[in-house]
């Protein structure tokens, strides 16, 4: 089968960064940067995005352009004979499609808002009204699970069309008009009156908030909003060719993905501190604040519809561009043409995220950590806490391994073309150096991760030797 590729330079920047700017950047980085003590956070994450997050998308990039393969198919291309490294390309597209699976449900929520700002149901309605929609929301099985639905159908009908006139055309053009939306946003929330005190608990960060669980939360955080670990990046680098090296493109796809962060944080923080909204409300401070900010303005109505539809874009380019990934495997496993795999993925897709869109009303009771705990947070758990970390671990293993495809041969394919390169003395930092802060990072996240109410790995180790 004819390898598809991407039309424009342009189209593949953009479109590599739909794949990481989402609810990842729009809603969870502000929720978790208000849970983790904002600037302290906000720091943390830039120092992660940049010593992390970087080097591990050259990686993915570079993997996918000399394969030109899916995720599944990486390793066939690259390993040597009678390697195991693919077993990890099937973990990959698992990842992707676990990430799906919850990330439907969270796209709908803001499509269901989006909706409900444009018909003018949240037009004079009371705060405590307001505040109650999103837990009305989430407790309605036909709204969870019918909005989850289109974002899944819509999604794989804009891929129908294939790569170029489907995923690039329809991603450049929400890319686009989410930059520019998210910068009219911000503008208008340096004019709240509590700006001031929003912007300094977001943009100064207090170092003595820094401890264990905010270097984490910030690594995982990191890799989760530029979905490295699962072959997301990968597959993009697998559609251009070999005219700019990948670190400049890299970088550009990592400036992108930081700005809409950053932005996205300029507007929510400066609207908490007007409404007394508390920053730590967690994933529903997005929504819960956002929806009261609109309800108290001036012709909130239309600055609500305008918040919602770029959220809604944000959501849909990492959906659209991680079910393009699932899709991608799945032709080169089974040879189908483009709109048969789409049906049949689209099919299983929607089967598969019905579990989590269930999770908050008829099988709530659910709790697979603490009592707060639903399906959406053990699917979490699954991507962020275990398959981005330990996925960036072994795609970056395989490179600069002599059992896998090796340093040299890395190296020559991220220096390939024009822009900045890097350097042979830099392979130590690549060899040593970051995949030990990986592990160290992940062993720790995992022991400080609240499995119960009350528990933790370290707590309890901690308990035994206080005996």
């Amino acid at each position: 089968m004819e390898r598809e590729k991407l039309g424009s330079r342009l189209g593949f920047i953009l479109l590599s960064a739909g794949c990481a700017i989402g609810v990842g950047n729009v809603w969870k980085f502000p929720w978790m940067a208000g849970t983790y003590g904002g600037g302290a956070f906000v720091l943390i994450y830039i120092l992660f995005l940049l010593l992390l997050g970087l080097p591990v998308m050259v990686v993915e990039f570079s993997l996918g352009r000399a394969s030109g393969a899916s995720p599944v198919g990486i390793y066939q291309k690259l390993q040597k004979p009678g390697q195991c490294w693919h077993l990890h390309g099937y973990a990959a597209l698992a990842g992707n499609v676990i990430l799906v699976m919850f990330y439907t449900s969270v796209a709908g929520w803001i499509l269901y808002y989006f909706v409900n700002f444009l018909f003018g149901n949240m037009t004079g309605i009371t705060d405590k009204a307001s505040a109650a929609l999103f837990d009305n929301m989430q407790a309605s099985p036909y709204i969870t699970v019918g909005f989850m639905a289109m974002v899944v159908v819509l999604g794989f009908f804009i891929l129908s069309f294939g790569l170029q006139k489907g995923v690039e055309r329809i991603t450049k053009y929400m890319m686009i008009v989410l930059l520019l939306l998210m910068v009219v946003l911000a503008v208008h929330g340096f004019t709240l009156s509590g700006a001031k005190e929003g912007l300094t608990f977001y943009l100064l960060p207090d170092l003595s908030k820094i401890d264990g669980n905010v270097i984490v939360a910030a690594m995982n955080q990191a890799f989760f909003t530029l979905s490295l670990g699962i072959g997301s990046m990968a597959i993009f680098g697998s559609y251009i060719d070999k005219e700019r090296s990948l670190v400049s493109e890299s970088l550009n796809v990592l400036i992108l993905d930081t700005f809409v962060a950053i932005v996205a944080g300029l507007i929510i923080f400066p609207a908490c501190f007007t409404f007394d909204v508390e920053p730590t409300e967690g994933p529903k401070l997005l929504f819960v604040a956002m929806a009261k900010v609109f309800n108290n303005m001036s012709g909130g109505r239309w600055w609500g519809s305008l918040f919602f539809l770029f959220m809604f874009f944000a959501a849909m380019s990492t959906v659209i561009a991680v079910f393009e990934n699932i899709l991608a495997c799945v032709m080169e496993l089974t040879g189908f043409k483009r709109i048969k795999t789409c049906i049949i993925c689209g099919a299983l897709i929607l089967v598969l995220s019905v579990p989590c869109a269930l999770g908050f009303n008829l099988w709530s009771s659910f709790k697979p950590f603490t009592s707060t705990s639903s399906i959406l947070d053990l699917e979490d758990f699954v991507v962020s806490n275990l398959m981005l970390p330990l996925g960036s671990l072994c795609y970056l293993l395989f490179c600069v391994s002599n059992k896998g495809w090796g340093f040299d041969n890395f190296l020559m394919e991220a220096n390939a073309g024009k822009g900045l390169k890097l350097q042979k003395w830099m392979k130590p930092y690549f060899k040593y150096i970051l995949p030990t802060v990986i592990a160290l990072l992940f062993v720790i996240g995992i022991l400080n991760f609240k499995f119960a109410d009350d528990f933790t790995i370290l707590g309890f180790i901690k308990s035994i030797f206080a005996k």
